[in-house]
Formats: structure tokens, sequence, C-alpha cells
């Protein structure tokens, strides 16, 4: 039905039951003039708790007949956002929510504005957010509100600019991010947590982290004056589970803090599987449902009327794709504009509601970056650094494109007002070539670390376990050489191990040798070749923590050696374990004893020529270059090229911006936002692991590049049938091997 008639229709019926009622208006007076002879004695009980503002209206619109409760909903002056006829109503008037997600985790503070006027501009008139746990409380009981972290301000700004928000408030988000939102600290706990169930000692970590959260919130509800309109229970819950007593417990534990007339929604998959799964009947929670862009939604909305109350079921596809994600070694996620505006099209025609999933995407800064499974735990994908998401505002927001302008020439089509004019997209500029120098090699640290900052064990030791959430963990063992060469198998490592060996540093100064890489995806045996030393030999392993599993059965996912280590069917025992978390997204470590070690290394490479106990210019290094902004130049984006280095991480002014891995690919270029740089010297230092650039140099320029890939790739089939690679790398590094 063509929306304005429908509206024209509804006015028509109002004005007939008006008519209708005129009989009542001298009681109802009489009526009114009572209360307010009673409101005048209320200065007496001032000293008494306040109801709610909501509780007399709704219980009053609650008992009246239906044709007088929408004539009373058309008449309505206080602010209110409900469900009734199947319909979204704000505050009086039916409202079709256009929406889409944009989250403030994934945009330095200092673009939020920016960021949400496109999103205006795109015809937006609600953000949908996740709410990431781990951001707020990176370690247990130290709260996190501040700069990234700052959701009460992002709100806020929301509601300045006249949007309203769909707030996702977890505990579980998914969202492509490390453990699906969930602090790692989590899989410390012993004995072991369930995630995402009524389990007591799970439910008690959730509840002490909503006492926080909820009541931060509560005063920005729409009901309140604020911008949130509803607030989402879990995510996806019916495509994981079936622990309904769990999420009527999160329903509760929502309601206590939030009050009673807050919507509150689940979102789960059109399929009657999920949605039997995921809602919560019976419990007034609105249940809105997500699908393939391009299917049919209106059978799908017919069954989403199946799982809510009668007139409580306004369709809404919760996550209508603009794009998708992409793993490292995919090429980059694309989607047709004309398509996915067509699409859209078919929702919105018939007063459908809609966020899209992304409006805009952003960046995984630091490691926050999620990751996938397949058919088992070892068919791992981790996410790109770029959360672009093929979403109409790219990740450094731009909107000069061609899916920008069909959706928001649909979006105009429904818009109650007109569209702000489109921003012009912001300045990037190259600034031109850096040139690095190696300022320390990993295990030229090592003997510079104090031991009390090393760990001692009989058997590898989880990184969660470590007290470490993020980052690397250094392994170190010995064992005895055969005279033929040894092979080493470590049946469980997440993510990605380095193994190098080396004598004691009498026989050929403790050079330190490059022997192979174990992958979590391709987990193979390592042959140890036979280095003769005169008593043992030192085993390094180098693991590192590449992005935890956020979606699926698999996401308990632990980091580092998650099992023995055998040399020629032998459990190796007596390991040490050196930290390496470096700075993330919203803390630095307490102490970095590699870091701190590596900065007395950079004063003394400026002086003088350092002599490395690696054979060859690769393995895990640190890399520092400088450039410079002109005082009289005005600081843009830009982006840094890691074209022909090999893998490893970036600090612009000691900002995380994220991995790289150009050799696997796609994403061949880093997005460094503006906020970052300063006029003046700026500082990059980069952690490579393998290989680095042969002329050590970087390229600041102007533009994204996803065109990067494995040159040694080899693509395969898994059980359902999507490829996915395996980057081969029998010696990128440039080391010695035997």
């Amino acid at each position: 039905m063509n929306r304005s008639k429908s509206l024209a229709a509804t006015s028509k019926s109002i004005t007939a039951m008006a008519r209708k009622r005129s009989s009542k208006t001298t009681l109802i007076f009489f009526l009114l003039l009572s209360l307010l002879a009673f409101l005048s004695f209320l200065p007496v009980f001032a000293s008494l708790p306040s109801l709610p503002s909501y509780s007399h209206s709704h219980d009053l619109h609650f008992h009246l007949p239906r044709h007088q409760r929408l004539h009373r909903r058309q008449k309505i002056s206080v602010r209110k956002f409900e469900i009734a006829e199947d319909k979204f109503w704000k505050d009086g008037k039916p409202f079709q929510i256009i929406g889409g997600d944009l989250h403030y985790f994934r945009v330095l503070p200092e673009y939020w504005e920016d960021r949400l006027l496109r999103a205006k501009a795109l015809g937006l008139n609600t953000v949908q957010t996740y709410i990431p746990w781990n951001l707020h409380e990176p370690e247990a009981g130290k709260l996190v509100f501040e700069g990234i972290a700052d959701l009460v301000s992002f709100l806020k700004l929301c509601q300045k600019l006249g949007l309203l928000v769909m707030l996702r408030a977890g505990p579980y988000i998914c969202a492509e991010w490390d453990l699906g939102g969930f602090p790692a600290w989590l899989l410390s706990i012993h004995p072991d947590v369930r995630l995402r169930s009524s389990d007591p000692a799970y439910l008690q970590k959730v509840e002490g982290w909503w006492g926080v959260l909820l009541p931060k919130v509560a005063p920005l509800l729409y009901g309140n004056g604020g911008p949130i309109i509803m607030v989402q229970i879990e995510n996806e819950f019916g495509s994981c589970g079936n622990d309904k007593a769990y999420l009527s417990h999160l329903v509760k534990l929502a309601r206590g803090h939030l009050g009673e007339d807050i919507i509150l929604y689940t979102t789960d998959g059109g399929s009657r599987e999920t949605l039997e799964k995921g809602t919560i009947q019976g419990d007034g929670v609105f249940a809105a449902v997500d699908f393939t862009t391009g299917d049919n939604p209106w059978p799908i909305f017919k069954l989403q009327k199946q799982f809510n109350s009668p007139g409580k079921s306004p369709p809404l596809s919760s996550e209508f794709y603009t794009g998708w994600l992409t793993h490292w070694s995919e090429k980059m996620a694309r989607t047709d504009a004309d398509f996915t505006a067509a699409a859209l099209e078919k929702i919105m025609l018939q007063n459908g509601s809609v966020v899209l999933y992304m409006a805009h995407g952003g960046t995984n800064f630091g490691f926050y970056n999620g990751a996938n499974t397949g058919a088992d735990e070892s068919d791992y994908k981790p996410d790109l650094t770029s959360y672009d998401y093929d979403a109409p505002i790219t990740e450094s927001g731009d909107v000069d494109n061609a899916k920008f302008k069909a959706i928001r020439r649909v979006m105009g089509k429904f818009s109650s007002v007109s569209l702000p004019s489109v921003p012009p997209n912001n300045k990037k500029t190259g600034y031109g070539s850096i040139q690095l120098k190696r300022t320390a090699f990993l295990f030229d640290l090592l003997d510079e670390i104090d031991p009390l900052h090393i760990v001692e064990a009989e058997s590898p030791t989880a990184m969660e376990y470590l007290n470490q959430m993020f980052g690397f963990v250094l392994y170190v063992s010995e064992y005895v050489a055969k005279t033929g060469g040894s092979k080493l198998v470590i049946p469980k490592v997440h993510d990605r191990a380095q193994v190098f060996i080396s004598c004691s540093p009498e026989v050929n100064g403790g050079q330190v040798s490059y022997v192979g890489t174990l992958e979590r995806w391709s987990n193979q045996a390592i042959n140890l070749p036979n280095v003769k030393c005169v008593s043992s030999t030192s085993l390094f392993i180098l693991v590192e923590n590449m992005g935890r599993v956020n979606y699926g059965p698999y996401i308990f996912d632990r980091k580092g050696i998650l099992s023995s280590v055998y040399v020629d069917g032998s459990v190796l025992k007596r390991w040490k374990m050196i930290s390496i978390p470096f700075h993330n997204l919203n803390e630095v470590p307490k102490f970095n004893p590699v870091i701190q070690v590596a900065s007395k290394f950079h004063k003394v490479s400026a002086g003088k020529k350092l002599e490395h106990k690696s054979v060859g210019v690769g393995g895990p290094s640190f890399y520092t270059g400088h450039f410079s902004i002109d005082t009289k130049t005005e600081v843009t984006d830009t982006y840094i090229s890691l074209r022909g280095w090999g893998k490893g991480i970036a600090f612009v002014n000691e900002f995380n911006i994220g991995r790289y891995w150009p050799t696997s690919g796609p994403q061949c270029n880093l997005y460094i936002p503006a906020p970052i740089l300063r006029q003046g010297e700026n500082v990059l230092v980069i952690f490579e692991l393998e290989s680095p650039n042969p002329e050590l140099m970087v390229d600041s320029v102007d533009q994204p590049d996803f065109t990067c890939g494995p040159g040694q790739a080899s693509v395969h089939q898994n059980e359902d049938g999507k490829a996915s690679a395996s980057l081969l790398t029998p010696n990128p590094l440039g080391l010695r091997t035997f």
C-alpha cells in the first residue's frame, strides 16, 4: 500500500472517532479539574520519590478501548516511542525507521559528528550501534568510558544531530569484533565459564557489567528525553543456542535498570528455526529479523509476525546488508549498488522499516578485529583491519560513490523531511615516502629483560592465563637435537607461530635461525635441523593472536600454545613465557618488558650501528621512521602503503592503527585519520614479523588499496563449499635456514 494513502485513511478514521466521543467532553473536563485540584497539594509530598513519568499514561492507555487508544495516540503530547497496530509510533504518529549501523568504536571521536552528518545526508533518521563489553572493561573491574569508549557523548551527539538510536547492548554482539565483544579475561576464569548461557558464573559477570552500563544509558532513553528508542537483547542467539532461561534473565536485568516502557528487541535470521530459538515470546520483547539482501522480504516479515504478539510486529529488517565482511586472503567483498538499492526499496514501499548494516563501517583499530571459522575451529579466517564493508559511507567517510547515491535516492522517496545536502569527501594527502631504520631485532632484547617479568611453567601457558589479552607471546624452551634432525609438532596453536632455534652464544654468537611457521589453518609438523650445538638447542616460538572468533560454536577462543609441544614424539617441558602485548585501542599495557627494552635500543641505535643476532635482514624486528607535516599545511587523512613488506603491526604517534599483511591481501594500505597526525614531526613504528621492504621504505598515499594478494596462496574448498586460502611461507624471513 502507498504510504501517503495509508496515512490519509488513518486520519479520516481518527476524525470520525473524535466526533463519536464529543458527548463525553463535559465529563472529561470535570475530571481534569479534579485532577488539577489534587496536583495543587503535591508540594506537601515533595520528599517522597516521584513515580516514573511513563507509568500513569501507560496504565490509562492500556485500559482504553482500541479505537480510543488510537485517538489518544494522535493527541499524545508526551515523548513516547511504542509499537501498536503493527507499526512503530513516535509521539502518537506512525513512524518508519530508516536506520543504519554506525559503530562509535570504529571511528575516532573527532570524526563522530562528521560520520553522523553523512549518515543523515544518506537519509537516515536512526543510528544503530553495538556496545562492545571488552572495549569498556579491558581488565576485570577496570571500566573505561573515555575517548573512543565515551558512549554517552556519542549518544548525546546523535540526539543533538536529530538522530534516534537503537542500542545493541549485548552482552554478546558478534560485529566481526574480537570475541564477539566479550572481554578476553572471561577466558582466564577457572573453571571455564559457559558464554551465552545461564551459567551462574557467567551471569554474575554480565550482571556486574550491565549494572554499570545500563544506568549510564537510562537517562538517554526516549521516554526520559534522550534518543534511545529501542535496546537489543543479545544478538542472533537463535543461530547458536536455545537457552530461554538465559534470554529471560537478560530481559529481567534490562527491565530492572531501564524500566517497562523501553522497547526491548531481539535480532535473528529470518527462518523458523532461528526465530524459535532466539525470540523471547511472552516477555513483551519485539522480535526483529535479518536476511540475505535480495531475498523476498515479505514472506519473512509474515513469519516474523508469528513470533510477536498480535499487533506488535511492524516489519523490521534490523540488518539490511549493504556489503559484506572480508577476511585476509580473500578478494575484497563488493556488492552492486543498484541491486542493493532495489532490494531496499522493496521493503520500504510497503512501509517496512530497515536498518542498513553497515551505513558506515570504519576501522578495526588496534587488535580488535574478529574472525570466523568454517567446518571446525582450525578453519580459521581472521578479518581485515579495514571494516569498510563496501558500505555507502566508506572507511574514510567518502560519499561520492554509486552505492551512496543509489541508496540516498531510495531513502529520499520515503523520508518525511527533505534530506540534507551531501557533504564533500574529506581531503586526503599523500605525505610522500618515509624512510625507516631497523632499531631492534626481537631476539636482541631478550638478554635485557628482567627475569621477574618472565613466567616459567612446566607446560606452555595460554595467553589469557598470563593476564595478557592481545598481541604476542614468545615461548622459550630447550631440546636435544638428533643427528639427523628432529620433528616439531604442536597440535593446537592459536593462531600463528614462527619457530626459531639457536645454540648458546659460545657456538655461533647465539645467532637465531628461522625454521618454519605453524598456522592454525594449516598446522603441519616442522623439521628442526641439527645445528650441532654443544649442549641443548634453544627453541623460540613466537605466537601471534590474530583476533578471536566472534561467531559460531568456537567463540571460546583462547590464544597461544594450547596443547603440549612434541619434539620427536616426546613432550617438551620447562617453558618460559615472555609477554609482548603492545598498546591496544583503549589501553596501554601496565608493563611491556620487550617494548621497554626496545625503547632503550632505539636510543642507542641513533648513535651507532647495532650488531644483530640474526643472519639476513628479516625476522621479527622494530623499524622506525619519521615524516613531517608543514606547520602551515592542513593536517588531513592519509594512508600508509605496506606493499613490499611482509606481516606485522603499525603505530603512528603511538596509536595502534592495526595489522598489515599485504602478502596475503587484499588490504595493502592502512587508513590513518587526521586526528592521529600532527603538524611537525610524526613517528611511524612498525613491528615486522617477516621481511621488510628491501629499501626500508613506506609510502604515505591519498587513497585506499585492496588489490594486494597472496602470490603463493593455495585455494581450497571447505566443506561448506566456500573457498579459502592458506599462505605458504617456507622461508619469508630472509633468515638463515639449514
